[in-house]
């Protein structure tokens, strides 16, 4: 797909246009930080995305303030009776150093992580993100396997992938889909979601009409779902 990128300034607001052969503009505000890309059909002219984009000024600025306003997780120092969620639900975190192999055990109630005398908070962090990894990988092919029923298509691959700015991504020519690994602290419903649509782009590169109507007939609580991971702490 041939794409091109340029950059428009509007005052306060930088704008990245992309030209790509689609039909439609779509204009996008993305978290955490607010930036705002437009995709437009190769050919748009920069004054003609320029102007669209002035006119969306004020639908811009308020989902900036949106972002704003959003909760954030404080930063995580991995020590005893810290709050950690998984699958949507908060535990307390248990740390207890035992010289031996690192591990972390979920019961209802807490987290449980066993690290080495003198683990510092960066070797808490990568045990434990290995283990979010694990639950991630025991949760998505079941929800890949039973989507390629439904939808008529097959995954070549899937990656988990820490991402600063999208929660997920399709490759449409390699058929490979991409998750963020935040995904695990969410309720599993919304993993599921996204998995649907990035499955959906497997069918349907952009997010056109052909798009929508492909969430709406398989998951028709699509709007609620990207409502919720949206207000979401990131």
């Amino acid at each position: 797909m041939a794409s091109s990128l340029s950059i428009i300034e509007l005052g306060d607001v930088t704008v990245e246009l992309t030209r790509r052969d689609v039909k439609n503009v779509h204009l996008a505000v993305h978290p955490p930080d607010g930036r705002v890309t437009l995709v437009a059909p190769v050919g748009t002219r920069t004054d003609v995305a320029r102007a669209y984009a002035v006119t969306k000024l004020p639908w811009i600025r308020d989902q900036r303030t949106k972002l704003r306003a959003q909760a954030r997780e404080a930063p995580r120092r991995f020590v005893t009776r810290e709050s950690h969620w998984v699958w949507g639900r908060r535990y307390l975190l248990v740390v207890k150093e035992r010289d031996a192999k690192p591990m972390v055990a979920l019961d209802h109630r807490r987290i449980t992580l066993t690290v080495r005398p003198g683990s510092t908070a960066e070797r808490r962090r990568a045990v434990m993100h290995a283990w979010h990894l694990q639950v991630l990988h025991d949760a998505v092919p079941n929800l890949i396997a039973k989507w390629e029923r439904t939808l008529g298509v097959t995954v070549s691959r899937y990656f988990l992938q820490h991402m600063k700015t999208r929660w997920g991504g399709c490759n449409h020519a390699a058929r490979t889909i991409r998750l963020n690994t935040e995904l695990v602290k969410k309720p599993k419903d919304l993993l599921e979601y996204l998995i649907v649509h990035e499955m959906a782009h497997l069918i349907e590169p952009n997010h056109g009409p052909r798009f929508l109507a492909l969430l709406d007939a398989h998951y028709p609580a699509w709007r609620e779902a990207r409502a919720e991971l949206n207000e979401l702490p990131l």
